[in-house]
């Protein structure tokens, strides 16, 4: 059994789950894969296989030579090594129905968008120097790159200026919305590295899908009273409330005249 697919990304859109909520997709392409080459441990050092996906209208006389020896009518676009178990054969086709289902979780490796020459702000999230004081060339500086004497040199790694993306991204547990045979489609959830109509790799993800537990919904409102008291108060009538304050105004009289009249004796 393969271990990877080959993609191409389409576009974006949005799906409802399965709990009414709006959720970003990513629509691929996913036609038959074809099995090209088979990497073994005594000729390459490896045990890889090679598959191919697409069709590639001129292609050069290694490819060709390529094709001939894997007994292949067309030569696939792009070709990327996966890992393999069981028996497999050159020239083996691989389906969608085959590797994909809906709810498992994919790694996707693409080739992110370019950017071109970038500087700190924009490549690294530099916040850039004051604005003040005459520095209007100062804002979006990388400012100082080291010491002096010592060490007397700039360290790798330093974060500067430079080409931003067109690097080998990977994206990580990812969910399969659906699966679309008939169309040729899968839809996962999130976006993917890469532009419209690139080439990207699906794996299998060994990371696990987290449970979903809907909010639920109290019989009664935050903060309401028992039903006992709220019978109680509704109970009173305005009437009985006046000669209850009137009793209680009473008794704070006659506590007042007794102790008077203690201090009068």
């Amino acid at each position: 059994m393969v271990k990877g697919f080959i993609g191409q990304k389409i576009e974006m859109t949005q799906v409802f789950d399965s709990h009414g909520r709006v959720v970003p997709t990513t629509r691929i392409k996913v036609t038959p894969n074809t099995i090209v080459q088979i990497k073994t441990i005594d000729k390459d050092g490896y045990k890889a296989v090679q598959i191919g996906a697409g069709e590639r209208k001129k292609a050069n006389k290694p490819t060709i030579g390529r094709i001939k020896m894997a007994n292949l009518e067309k030569a696939s676009r792009t070709l990327r090594e996966v890992e393999a178990d069981g028996e497999i054969k050159v020239g083996d086709t691989i389906s969608p129905e085959q590797f994909f289902r809906k709810g498992m979780l994919v790694d996707i490796t693409g080739i992110s968008k370019g950017k071109g020459f970038a500087g700190v702000v924009k490549r690294w999230g530099f916040a850039g120097g004051p604005r003040t004081h005459g520095q209007s060339d100062r804002e979006r500086a990388g400012g100082s790159i080291g010491a002096s004497t010592t060490p007397g040199r700039v360290y790798k790694g330093l974060k500067m200026a430079g080409h931003m993306g067109s690097s080998k991204t990977t994206i990580q547990g990812l969910e399969i919305m659906e699966v679309k045979n008939e169309e040729g489609e899968i839809l996962v959830k999130g976006s993917i590295p890469g532009a419209r109509g690139n080439f990207m790799l699906v794996r299998k993800s060994r990371l696990k899908k987290k449970s979903y537990h809907e909010p639920e919904i109290p019989d009664k409102p935050m903060g309401a009273k028992p039903e006992e008291e709220a019978k109680e108060q509704t109970t009173e009538t305005p009437d009985e409330k006046i000669i209850s304050q009137s009793t209680t105004e009473t008794k704070s009289l006659d506590a007042a005249e007794a102790d008077s009249s203690e201090e009068e004796k």
